[in-house]
């Protein structure tokens, strides 16, 4: 009886009437920039934008999960930057073979995220407060382990990024592998619906006999991991490890999945809108270039898109 009754919510928690919406304003947007740029809708451009969000993907499946749990994660930046470095230093200093050095980068944001996990989850210190010292802390080290230079890699990394099939390229298949399995982890594990009632109400979920402390350091190990696989897809499409890589990219992270519909205030989210939420971003910044808008403007206009979902997701919340 439990288990149907979280699955029940889990369902509810990414309807179709706001998977339409969401796909629907994607379809517009798509349009709009189609009808006012002169070559947004080329392939070419397509390609582009696809290749562009395998590490935002990455990072907001993860991000998905935190929110869910009631959490956030702001290190995810300087965790992309530090593993990026590592396996940047792994390859050119040390000399390592790619397979050890992938594993270092992996490891670096396996390591910060399992310090956030037990400071949040075991010392009961509000998440907010861990992972913007982890910010700070990790960006720290990068700027240590590299010195403050860009590490360029070339070919030791380009076959990461190696085309794959009609223009796109291997990492977008990697992100999207990801995205389904985690889709999958939340729709229909247990482990996915305990996550759901746990940002629901926690007291009642460790009432029914959920560890919400293990779940809670669960979710924040996976951030850490998958800010990993974040950065060895960015670090392979750029060919280098820039120590200034991931500044503000937990900001975009948490837009995406906010605009996707993931709640703030935990248990309700979709991997599949985060997935839609991020590709919105992408083609919001893609046309607004095309369309000559500055910068400025552009961080304006995606302020005020993220302060309108926000608007939406209380809405919702209230309704119901």
């Amino acid at each position: 009886m439990r288990n149907a009754r979280l699955r029940r919510e889990v369902v509810t928690a990414g309807g179709w009437r706001d998977f339409a919406g969401l796909a629907g304003a994607l379809v517009a947007l798509v349009a709009f920039f189609g009808l006012t740029t002169d070559h947004f809708l080329s392939v070419a451009n397509m390609q582009t934008i696809a290749n562009q969000i395998p590490s935002d993907l990455v990072i907001a499946v993860g991000m998905t999960f935190v929110l869910i749990a009631g959490g956030i994660d702001l290190s995810v930046g300087s965790e992309l930057a530090l593993s990026s470095a590592l396996l940047g230093v792994a390859l050119v200093s040390w000399g390592w073979p790619l397979p050890l050095a992938l594993a270092a980068a992996l490891a670096g944001g396996g390591i910060c995220g399992t310090i956030n996990a037990g400071i949040i989850a075991y010392g009961r210190v509000p998440s907010f407060i861990v992972t913007l010292s982890m910010l700070e802390m990790a960006r720290g080290v990068t700027y240590l382990v590299t010195d403050s230079q860009t590490q360029y890699l070339g070919q030791n990394v380009e076959r990461i990024a190696a085309q794959y099939s009609f223009g796109l390229s291997w990492p977008i298949v990697i992100a999207t592998a990801i995205a389904v399995a985690a889709h999958v982890v939340l729709q229909h594990m247990r482990f996915g619906r305990a996550l759901l009632a746990m940002g629901q109400n926690e007291e009642a979920a460790r009432l029914s006999g959920i560890n919400t402390s293990r779940i809670r350091a669960v979710v924040f190990c996976l951030s850490g991991v998958l800010t990993g696989v974040a950065a060895i897809l960015h670090t392979a499409r750029l060919s280098a490890a820039d120590p200034n890589a991931g500044i503000g990219l937990e900001l975009d992270a948490i837009a995406a999945v906010v605009i996707g519909g993931t709640s703030l205030s935990g248990g309700r989210g979709s991997i599949v809108r985060s997935v839609i939420g991020v590709i919105i971003i992408a083609v919001l910044g893609s046309g607004l270039a095309q369309a000559g808008v500055q910068e400025p403007v552009k961080r304006v206009i995606t302020g005020l898109v993220i302060v309108c979902a926000v608007i939406l997701d209380q809405l919702r919340l209230r309704r119901g």
